[in-house]
């Protein structure tokens, strides 16, 4: 039934029978962690043969290049080719690097910050304010960077196929102080939606009053479908800002580490002709060449994108009845109840659970108490402030089945709790 249209008793009685049951978890003494989208173990091992994919300095040449040694900046050739492949970019608007992609955002937004774009060359740092677009709700760690920095983060709602448009359109055509925008366009964090061919398109058009102004394309999820090959390959935003002569504007950026390692994997970035340049050209200075040997490892071992794309869905094989598990809980415990909604996503690692306004927060510290840990309330948006202390980020990944299923039980009676007590008053 209904919380809302519950009497005043019917409250009572409901609260008084899911307090009895919270007590019982709570009392089993819980240490379950649904925090953060890590591979779970299962999923670190489909990877076991990159251990082995170079054995022996003979199988460390690469095209007539040594991996043990110094050199080749922009990374391995081959390494390239293969993300090209996944991108569907030209291979040589790559750059392969370490083991995180996140590293490669960070660098990037630093040289913009120091340097200047390879346009303007005029540093951030000297601007004043400086703000950035951040549709939400988003991935915490992307709003971190602006917040270190000290950008003027604006929130930009998220609608079902992608950023509010116009309003990104609007304020980036109206302020020459708003820099750049976060996007994950295919299966967003958290809530797994995939930006349309429109809002593609209308991004590589985008007037902007800032000349330099940045679009950060973070294709974390690129090949992380929970069922199957997912939703269709969404429109290559690097070729449709070609054809709107817009290409500078753009980086984009993906990674092995939820494929392979995450502590061990690689990481790239696509960019125009002259970023690439710009970006080698400060790089001379910050190194001297990435880790090849595990960027050679991960050539060996998939080969091709084919290869990544048939490996991911063994992925998948262990994804899907995790989050099968989370929805059919989220159905069967808080369906029709008010209490929260949720977004079904074809892929990614995480499910958005939309509470009763005002109850976020509340949901956690019960959870909390109880031996669940979340992500915090509020993480999903700038500053870590949502401003209807509503959205809660699921990631099923990490624990066990069995763990996955008492942490969904607690979580479902928390939301239904805080949903009566915000009712209650």
């Amino acid at each position: 039934m209904e919380i809302s249209k519950m009497t005043r008793e019917q409250m009572a009685e409901e609260k008084h029978r899911l307090e009895k049951e919270y007590e019982a978890w709570k009392s089993k003494g819980l240490k379950l962690d649904m925090s953060r989208g890590k591979p779970s173990k299962l999923q670190l091992d489909l990877s076991e043969g990159l251990l082995t994919a170079v054995k022996d300095s003979a199988e460390a040449i690469d095209e007539g290049t040594d991996t043990r040694n110094y050199g080749v900046l922009d990374g391995l050739p081959s390494c390239r080719r293969l993300f090209a492949e996944l991108l569907d970019a030209p291979v040589e608007n790559v750059i392969a690097g370490g083991n995180a992609s996140l590293t490669m955002m960070y660098d990037t937004m630093l040289r913009l910050w120091v340097f200047g774009d390879s346009v303007v060359q005029r540093p951030w740092s000297s601007e004043g304010k400086i703000k950035w677009l951040c549709p939400a709700p988003g991935y915490d760690r992307h709003f971190a960077i602006c917040e270190q920095l000290g950008m003027e983060m604006i929130t930009v709602p998220m609608l079902d196929d992608g950023p509010d448009m116009d309003m990104v359109e609007r304020l980036a055509g109206e302020d020459a102080a708003v820099k750049g925008i976060w996007c994950v366009p295919k299966y967003s964090n958290p809530e797994g939606k995939v930006y349309s061919d429109e809002v593609i398109r209308r991004f590589a058009n985008l007037k902007t009053a800032a000349e330099d102004f940045k679009i950060f394309w973070d294709n974390a999820y690129v090949v992380h479908h929970v069922s199957g090959d997912g939703a269709e390959d969404i429109l290559d935003l690097f070729a449709e800002c070609k054809k709107a002569g817009t290409e500078d504007r753009l980086f984009e950026f993906a990674s092995t580490s939820k494929i392979t390692y995450p502590g061990a994997g690689v990481a790239a970035m696509v960019c125009s002709d002259r970023n690439i340049a710009w970006s080698k050209k400060i790089m001379t200075v910050q190194m001297i060449g990435p880790d090849k040997i595990n960027q050679l490892r991960h050539v060996r071992y998939f080969k091709n994108a084919a290869g990544v794309r048939e490996h991911m869905r063994k992925h998948a094989a262990l994804m899907k009845p995790k989050f099968d598990l989370v929805i059919n809980k989220l159905e069967q415990q808080l369906g029709g109840t008010g209490a929260g909604s949720w977004y079904v996503p074809q892929g990614g690692y995480f499910v958005s659970f939309n509470a009763m306004p005002g109850c976020a927060k509340r949901i956690n510290e019960l959870c909390k108490a109880a031996g669940v840990k979340m992500t915090d309330a509020g993480a999903t948006y700038p500053y870590g402030k949502d401003p209807q202390d509503s959205n809660l980020r699921i990631a099923p990944s990490m624990p066990p089945l069995e763990e996955l299923a008492d942490a969904m039980e607690v979580f479902c009676i928390c939301a239904r709790l805080a949903a009566l007590e915000k009712c209650m008053g």
